[in-house]
């Protein structure tokens, strides 16, 4: 579920009053999502979607998100756009919340993406890398190598109990990447969080990307590793080298990979495992049942750390 702060018609109705997209027809909460509070507005002048932050997300981030949208936007990668108020401003409040209205972008997420549907991925994500080297904002990744150490601490001690032998285990592997991360590779703004929920077709054309809400300054194929995590493992658990191969096809057709990039993939593909393992452990050890935040098994992501830290060569990812 993704509607943690409820409002009703008349305060959204005189919120709309500060935009010149016409008068609410009606609204619904959006279901999808993790971080913040979704609706779908429609108006006399069309479709759009309201977002309000909730404290997950810090409130002096949002020129950083919102402006990224615009400028990636004005590059022609498609996006949803930050819609401004009568008087120039993006942000509102609503219900307590900072609020902003964003435009509509039709398609749909794929629940069984397919290679060509990878290859689409990878072509965009390189457009992204290309077309964001010079936005002017610079984010600090929160949750890079540095943050999962504190992460770890916070779910440690019970960590055992959800799979046994598991703190050995996640001090050793955080160990080797804290030990062995690569450093000066080509950085720049990333998306971080692409995953198929995020990324939205028209048939077999990808129609565009949304959901920048975790976006900030790190590597390129630090982005990468999260989108082979996230696309290409099948729902056994089985690693799809036929989606990789095509994801990189895509992705070096706009921007090709360094040696260096190419070299360093399964420990940032390890690495960027245990990002989400972490978030979903703390989440799972943490967070009671009931609470709003969707707890997601981190085990998933346990398993495909293990099967990054079995390759040995960059071949295996389908990457010649």
């Amino acid at each position: 579920m993704a509607v943690y702060t409820d409002i009703n018609e008349v305060e959204l109705a005189d919120c709309l009053k500060k935009y010149d997209i016409g008068t609410l027809l009606s609204y619904k909460g959006i279901a999808e999502g993790v971080e913040n509070s979704n609706y779908l507005l429609r108006t006399t002048e069309g479709t759009f979607i309201l977002t309000l932050y909730e404290k997950r997300v810090n409130k002096d981030d949002l020129p950083f998100f919102l402006g990224l949208m615009e400028h990636l936007a004005a590059r022609d990668v498609s996006c949803p756009l930050p819609v401004h108020r009568k008087d120039g401003e993006i942000l509102s409040e609503l219900a307590g919340r900072p609020a902003a209205i964003i435009t509509f972008l039709e398609g749909m997420w794929l629940r069984k993406p397919q290679a060509k549907h990878c290859r689409e991925l990878g072509a965009a994500i390189a457009s992204f890398h290309l077309k964001g080297q010079d936005f002017p904002i610079k984010r600090k990744n929160g949750l890079e190598l540095s943050d999962w150490r504190p992460l770890w601490n916070q779910a440690r001690d019970k960590a055992d109990t959800v799979q046994k032998g598991l703190v050995a285990e996640i001090d050793g592997q955080l160990d080797e990447l804290e030990n062995n991360w690569p450093r000066g590779l080509p950085s720049g703004v990333i998306h971080a969080d692409l995953f198929p929920d995020n990324v939205f077709f028209i048939g077999d054309d990808l129609s565009g990307l949304i959901d920048f809400y975790f976006a900030c300054n790190d590597t390129f194929s630090y982005d990468i590793s999260i989108c082979i995590n996230a696309w290409c493992f099948e729902v056994d658990g089985s690693f799809n080298m036929t989606k990789a191969m095509a994801f990189f096809k895509g992705y070096e057709s706009i921007r090709k990979l360094e040696p260096a990039e190419r070299d360093a993939m399964p420990l940032l593909a390890r690495g960027s495992a245990m990002r989400f393992f972490l978030t979903r452990l703390y989440d799972w050890i943490n967070v009671p049942d009931g609470a709003f935040v969707v707890k997601k098994d981190p085990l998933e992501y346990l398993r495909r750390l293990r099967f990054h830290q079995s390759i040995k060569s960059p071949s295996e990812y389908g990457l010649n």
